[in-house]
């Protein structure tokens, strides 16, 4: 079991009244972390810390930060073995999974190091004579990252590090579910030299979040949100950050389509397929979860998608011996089963698995999906694909369309000036052609429309997010006025 607390002003500390709260193994019911359960008096120390510690973060060198992020970089890398012990434990992961968490979570340290000098302005030409206009980036002040459970290393460091390399400091709320993870990218940044006060953590039980989360959200010093994380809870914090005029970015969740043309190649589509379908159990916002094939290449297509599918069983992460891990637990089994007995009374075909061993669920894919069932509509965010069969390019964009979410998706065909122009027409932030729905780089524009959120992490579009963009004039000569 590992003992979790909270980081305050540097220091390692308990909840304000020593009140904790455990995080169970989702494949064995052990306790997997024992963590402070933050107070509202703690959420505040947080912001107060994260406060004091703005002016003097925020004047420091972009060269300095730098340094400190790319120190970070190295030190997580350097924990791959403890990253992967506590996801493992906390979240049922692969060890692959953790270590490719861990090897894309070090790559985005690195490139929020290389944004620190590329936070620029411009000089806007004036009609006024002797004015010399300028647009500046300036750090926002305190920002409240939430970071979500199913990849955690990734996305812990994705809500922190561009805030950092803007000049901000940070306040991490930690998920519930993986709060020892969290906490050691935490620990990987301290390591690093990062001065006391400019990255705290707050972990806490699930059922304090509310109230911590808008203590937090109203603090006069938190200038900036962002979550990643459900679109049910992402609408709530929308809300609260609404109520006290704060901007948020939020990446939210996902029902990516991957549509199959007529002249795609079967193969590579069956192979992007089962990976953006299974990777992590089905466990990523970008995951696919909806297949929109053309009728005159279906059969085919589903025959080889469910022999891959069959090949991706599911196993103690312990152990180590099989593509697939744990979900991430036993609620999440009984709501994927839902799906798919609701798909089958509906004339859905499972070609593919559909069997669930406590929270131990190996790949399925169900045929003959359509709009009346649950599954075409609903984000499943497990090892389960659906096929919808289509007839014609217009009707493959409509189907793929036919959502409320809107953050990847993906185009298969070998015409790729056809597969580009469908490309275009999909209504979502991230669009692949001959790729697979999962892909994620640090320096990219990332974000979804719709219910999948708005705002986009890394990159430059990362820097508008987390910097206060200011009109600043000097005027060089004599002034007059109209009176």
């Amino acid at each position: 079991m590992h003992e979790i607390a909270l980081l305050l002003e540097d220091r390692d500390a308990p909840a304000a009244n020593g009140a904790t709260f455990d995080r169970l193994n989702p494949v064995t019911g052990d306790i997997a972390s024992r963590a402070a359960a933050a107070q509202i008096a703690d959420a505040k120390r947080a912001a107060d810390s994260a406060a004091a510690a703005f002016p003097a973060w925020s004047a420091t060198g972009p060269n300095a930060r730098r340094a400190i992020l790319l120190k970070a970089a190295d030190i997580l890398a350097s924990k791959a073995k403890q990253f992967t012990e506590l996801m493992a434990a906390e979240t049922g992961a692969t060890a692959g999974w953790a270590g490719f968490n861990v090897h894309l979570a070090s790559g985005m340290l690195r490139e929020a190091a290389s944004m620190t000098t590329q936070i620029s302005g411009e000089v806007i030409p004036s009609d006024k004579p002797g004015c010399i206009a300028m647009a500046l980036r300036q750090p926002a002040g305190v920002v409240l990252s939430m970071a979500p459970w199913n990849a955690p290393v990734i996305l812990g460091v994705r809500a922190v590090a561009l805030p950092l390399a803007c000049g901000n400091t940070v306040i991490l709320k930690a998920s519930e579910i993986c709060p020892g993870t969290h906490r050691l990218i935490a620990e990987c940044l301290r390591e690093a030299g990062l001065p006391p006060g400019v990255l705290n953590v707050i972990t806490n039980a699930p059922e304090d979040a509310p109230e911590l989360i808008e203590t937090l959200i109203a603090h006069p010093a938190v200038r900036r949100i962002n979550f990643t994380g459900s679109t049910r809870v992402g609408r709530i914090i929308a809300q609260v950050a609404a109520k006290y005029l704060k901007p948020a970015l939020l990446e939210l969740g996902g029902k990516a389509p991957m549509v199959v043309l007529d002249d795609a190649d079967i193969d590579a589509a069956v192979a992007a397929a089962g990976f953006g379908a299974f990777m992590n159990q089905g466990q990523i916002c970008m995951s696919t979860e909806r297949i929109v094939v053309d009728e005159r290449i279906a059969d085919a297509f589903v025959a080889k998608l469910a022999t891959k599918a069959g090949s991706l069983i599911a196993g103690d992460p312990r152990k180590g011996n099989t593509p697939l891990g744990s979900l991430i637990g036993a609620d999440a089994a009984t709501r994927i089963q839902s799906l798919i007995s609701d798909a089958v009374g509906k004339g859905g075909k499972v070609v593919a698995g559909g069997r669930s061993e406590g929270t131990l669920m190996s790949a399925a894919v169900i045929d003959r999906v359509n709009s009346s069932m649950r599954i075409y509509g609903e984000e499943s965010f497990g090892p389960v694909v659906c096929v919808v069969r289509v007839n014609g390019v217009d009707e493959a964009v409509r189907v793929a369309n036919d959502t409320e979410y809107g953050l990847s998706a993906a185009v298969f065909g070998r015409d790729i000036a056809r597969a580009f122009d469908v490309a275009k027409r999909i209504e979502s932030g991230i669009c692949h052609v001959n790729g697979p729905t999962v892909h994620d780089e640090a320096q990219m524009p990332f974000g979804g429309a719709k219910a999948s959120g708005y705002g986009r992490f890394g990159g430059k579009a990362g820097i508008a997010e987390f910097t206060e963009l200011r009109w600043i004039t000097i005027e060089t000569g004599p002034q007059h006025y109209p009176i």
